[in-house]
């Protein structure tokens, strides 16, 4: 029997006002919600009708999440990182570090107004996140 089939939602609590939380979100990030739902994606979408979600859990010291203090970070796909990035700029949204490009995709980053760390992801087309690779 398979126990887990994949991720059925994020969740956590926002420091602040849960609501002006979302409203950042979804300015800056394009989120739309479903009032005291949350938002929704389809895997089976037309315009990417394979896709994949990864469940990591990183050694206590890791330096990946810095500059947050928070320990959890979530990894947002994007279909235009240069785009997106330029805009997030204009709108003054801190990004931490430069894009990296890989052969399976571009990554950045950006802090929401918490300072929780969130990984920007543009997956290279046909070419999804490679099995077995060293997350620590």
């Amino acid at each position: 029997m398979k126990r887990v089939t994949g991720i059925g939602g994020i969740f956590f609590t926002a420091k602040g006002d849960h609501k002006e939380l979302m409203a950042w979100y979804q300015k800056h990030l394009g989120l739309e919600e479903t009032p005291g739902q949350g938002v929704f994606w389809n895997w089976n979408g037309n315009d990417r009708p394979y896709g994949q979600t990864i469940f990591s859990i990183f050694k206590g010291d890791t330096q990946y999440l810095q500059p947050s203090q928070s320990g959890f970070m979530i990894n947002f796909r994007v279909a235009d990182m240069e785009g997106l990035l330029k805009t997030l700029q204009e709108e003054g949204v801190e990004q931490v570090g430069e894009m990296e490009s890989y052969d399976f995709g571009k990554f950045a980053w950006i802090l929401d107004p918490e300072g929780n760390k969130i990984e920007l992801w543009e997956p290279s087309p046909g070419n999804e996140f490679p099995g077995g690779m060293d997350m620590e």
